[in-house]
């Protein structure tokens, strides 16, 4: 009997309010499987995380490394969980703050590419980072990710 670990990510979702209204901030997966995809490509900053390491501490860690700046101080509104179709539990608070997409600097990781070629690559885990209002965020953002957009109006409304 095969016993399966369950995958958990944290994160944090930055939230602003603009002359156009709220607007939230979304990195688009880096790598080769995701360069000419939009919609079902963006994601809260996020990562995975060991069951030992507190879910809050998981998030401002995953913030550093995917963005390469330091996660911003202010209160943190729990979004809660949702669970991705690969299984995943995501785990997401939202914070108010402003930040300039220009001045990240994502972490990489290594895969092989192409596929059984022997030759390893480094890609950003996040290519770029932009800020969308939740309608646009809704169309681009992983499915069950939207949820948390949902929660974060119900909190900001």
């Amino acid at each position: 009997m095969t016993v399966r670990t369950v995958r958990r990510s944290a994160g944090l979702l930055l939230f602003r309010h603009t002359e156009q209204g709220l607007q939230v901030l979304l990195g688009h997966m880096g790598g080769p499987l995701w360069a000419r995809k939009d919609a079902g490509a963006w994601t809260v900053p996020k990562g995975e995380y060991d069951p030992a390491e507190p879910a809050w501490e998981a998030a401002r860690r995953e913030f550093r490394e995917e963005l390469g700046v330091a996660p911003p101080d202010g209160e943190a509104v729990p979004l809660g969980e949702v669970v991705q179709r690969n299984g995943k539990i995501v785990t997401v608070w939202a914070v108010e703050a402003d930040l300039d997409p220009e001045t990240i600097e994502p972490g990489t990781f290594t895969m092989e590419w192409p596929p059984r070629s022997g030759r390893f690559q480094e890609f950003p885990e996040l290519d770029r980072v932009a800020w969308f209002t939740p309608d646009r965020a809704r169309a681009v953002i992983i499915t069950a990710q939207a949820a948390f957009l949902d929660r974060l109006a119900e909190h900001s409304g």
